[in-house]
């Protein structure tokens, strides 16, 4: 993965957690079946995170030396894992209310994993900073 693909990743994320923000705040009861927009948004999520459970074992054009970003991307890894399984959950509903929306925002593993992609982004940035 490059820092680039890690950076279209952290914003597939990032994006998918306002639309779900958005999506909570509506009110929907979830009787009419799931919309096309919000299933896009899930089906995307669902695939990055995918892409993250790879980890940054293969992470290109970084050094680390001390097994750093290594170590951070195993957390990265469970994260992304555990919040694809909530995701995957919702999915394979028939029909998604706000309060199930709102549910998976709320999740400590949705959470913790755009704290780790920021923590890993900001790292990165400073890290390649330095290199260059």
């Amino acid at each position: 993965m490059t820092s680039d693909e890690l950076k279209g990743h952290i914003d597939v994320i990032e994006e998918s957690y306002e639309f779900f923000l958005a999506y909570a705040a509506q009110g929907v009861s979830g009787g009419s079946g799931i919309s096309g927009e919000l299933s896009d948004y899930l089906r995307r999520t669902h695939e990055t995170l995918g892409a993250l459970e790879g980890g940054l074992s293969d992470f290109t054009g970084v050094p680390d030396p001390d097994g750093a970003f290594g170590a951070m991307g195993e957390v990265m890894q469970r994260d992304a894992r555990d919040t694809r399984a909530a995701v995957g959950l919702t999915m394979a509903q028939s029909a998604i209310s706000s309060q199930l929306i709102d549910n998976l925002n709320a999740s400590i593993h949705f959470r913790a994993l755009l704290t780790d992609l920021f923590l890993i982004d900001e790292a990165l940035k400073t890290t390649l900073a330095s290199v260059s």
